[in-house]
């Protein structure tokens, strides 16, 4: 069966999280947005793993169920730790086929560090040592390097990762088969550099807040439980993960190089003619995710390997409904806009990759409908994220915006 799944968000229990991201607010979301499947996030968190273990029902196939929705257990560590010298900052995504695990997984953990600090916990392990203990508790885990360019917390990040998979996970690496991508990356930037090649690239929302649930996701079509998920994963295998639906990489917050505190947003050219440097304050730039996949690479901007499993880029709906009526995203009344929209189409996945385009000229007003068809075709214009700054996305414009601001202020 064809699904949709998001399998790394954040519980209330984390740091910087809605309140309102615990089960049953989760399913009512993912509803929404059309994802079947999600993860729990924050398996480590004493409290959320009594929360989840009420709430969840065993579906008997190493995933659990709430009101229709599946889960799978999951949860994403920070590893903070020095290696031959350097300080390093990695994130990593742990999966697991069952409670029982996941307590094996807990009681290790556990006596390496604070688990109750916060949902996403702060570790002194070096990432091997995580992947050894995760692999040791149960061979069915998975792994998953967490947004794996973003600067500061990542693999491959500019300012505290590592050039190779290799030198991070060491022995462990070949336990390893897939990679997320993060907000500020798609799979097209990842193609460049042949030694992702053997991996599955998995994109998911990392989201704080129900909202966000689906911002960026998976499309498979295989048995939908535990064993049947892995197995795409790490077959890489077509016609069972048939493509992820991703941000376009302007939008997420490292896309571009910069510094935030003095408004400077730097291309990798940019930053090269300026040597690295703010011209403002004179301190570095935070070298983000383009500048970082250049670094890397050994192949040119658009190649594209035999075995890559596709990827779809898109807007959230209600991003595309704000930017066109002129209004914040967090909005009540977009929010309320969005709702009715949903209740006329049934999700959000509905309208933005499986209506027709009579369908969505019918049931949505013809300036919304156009900036779902926009997206589509990739005609968006986006001023990149940079240093920690969401890329600001435009549909309309600039002369229609500017006659559209026209027109409201006349209404005063």
């Amino acid at each position: 069966m064809e699904f949709i799944a998001d399998l790394h968000i954040h519980s209330k229990y984390s740091r910087a999280t809605s309140r309102q991201m615990d089960v049953p607010h989760i399913a009512e979301w993912a509803k929404l947005k059309g994802v079947t499947l999600m993860g729990t996030g924050d398996f480590t968190h004493h409290l959320w793993l009594e929360e989840l273990k009420r709430n969840l029902e065993d579906a008997g196939n190493g995933l659990y169920i709430h009101k229709g929705v599946y889960f799978m257990l999951t949860a994403e560590v920070s590893s903070i730790y020095s290696k031959n010298g350097r300080c390093y900052r990695i994130h990593n995504v742990i999966t697991a086929p069952s409670f029982k695990s996941v307590e094996k997984i807990n009681a290790v953990l556990s006596r390496r560090g604070n688990l109750a600090s916060d949902g996403r916990p702060i570790l002194g392990l070096d990432a091997e040592e995580i992947a050894r203990i995760v692999f040791e508790a149960d061979e069915n885990c998975m792994l998953i390097p967490a947004h794996c360019w973003t600067p500061w917390f990542s693999l491959f990040g500019s300012m505290s990762g590592f050039d190779k998979i290799e030198d991070c996970f060491g022995k462990q690496t070949e336990k390893i088969f897939a990679l997320e991508t993060g907000l500020s990356s798609d799979p097209a930037m990842n193609w460049r550099l042949s030694a992702l090649d053997r991996f599955s690239l998995v994109s998911n929302s990392d989201s704080h807040g129900p909202t966000r649930i689906g911002r960026e996701a998976n499309v498979f079509n295989c048995e939908l439980s535990y064993a049947g998920i892995r197995d795409a994963l790490k077959s890489k295998d077509k016609k069972k993960f048939l493509y992820t639906i991703e941000f376009f990489p302007e939008e997420g917050k490292y896309h571009f190089d910069g510094h935030r505190l003095c408004g400077v947003r730097f291309s990798p050219e940019e930053t090269r003619q300026h040597k690295g440097v703010c011209p403002k304050c004179r301190k570095p730039v935070t070298v983000g995710v383009m500048n970082r996949v250049e670094q890397l690479a050994d192949r040119p901007i658009g190649f594209n390997p035999e075995n890559a499993i596709r990827f779809k880029s898109m807007i959230p709906f209600i991003e595309i409904i704000a930017d066109i009526k002129g209004v914040g995203k967090e909005s009540v009344v977009i929010e309320r806009e969005y709702l009715g929209y949903l209740s006329k189409f049934g999700t959000e996945f509905d309208i933005l990759l499986r209506a027709t385009e009579k369908e969505l000229l019918k049931g949505l007003p013809e300036n919304i409908a156009q900036g779902v068809l926009k997206v589509r075709k990739g005609q968006v214009d986006i001023k990149p994220g940079y240093d920690g700054e969401y890329g600001i996305v435009g549909l309309l414009k600039t002369e229609e915006k500017t006659k559209k601001s026209e027109e409201q202020l006349s209404l005063f």
